[in-house]
């Protein structure tokens, strides 16, 4: 009886997309240019986009400024979610990977991968 090995298949590079997902959140959060061009988009909650005395933009700056990943909050290692407190308040934020939006059938970015990133508040 013979057994053959099943090939290896490489996994995701994981430093390259907590590479480009800081450099998304940067430039959505910041308006920092990323080296390599980052398709995606940012959501506010209505919660955080209708809160009150600029807390909104003070949660956008903390997002793109927050750079404190360790094991407890960042198991995969992938940059692709973080909290930050606001003035007592916790603020989540979360990137996720989605499939790019077309035009009548045109892929509207070259990678077929686009970027979203949503901000929210804990609700009291």
């Amino acid at each position: 009886m013979t057994t053959s090995a099943r090939p290896q298949t490489e996994g995701p590079d994981i430093a390259a997309i907590a590479a480009q997902n800081d450099a998304f959140r940067k430039l959505a959060c910041l308006g920092e240019t990323p080296s390599q061009p980052i398709q995606g988009r940012m959501h506010l909650t209505s919660s955080l986009a209708m809160a009150e005395d600029g807390l909104a933009l003070e949660a956008v700056q903390a997002v793109g400024e927050f750079d404190v990943f360790e094991p407890e909050n960042d198991p995969d290692g992938c940059h692709d979610f973080g909290a930050v407190d606001i003035r007592g308040q916790k603020v989540f934020w979360k990137i996720d990977g989605v499939d790019a939006p077309s035009h009548n059938g045109i892929v509207m970015c070259q990678t077929g991968f686009v970027r979203s990133q949503t901000i929210e508040r804990k609700h009291p």
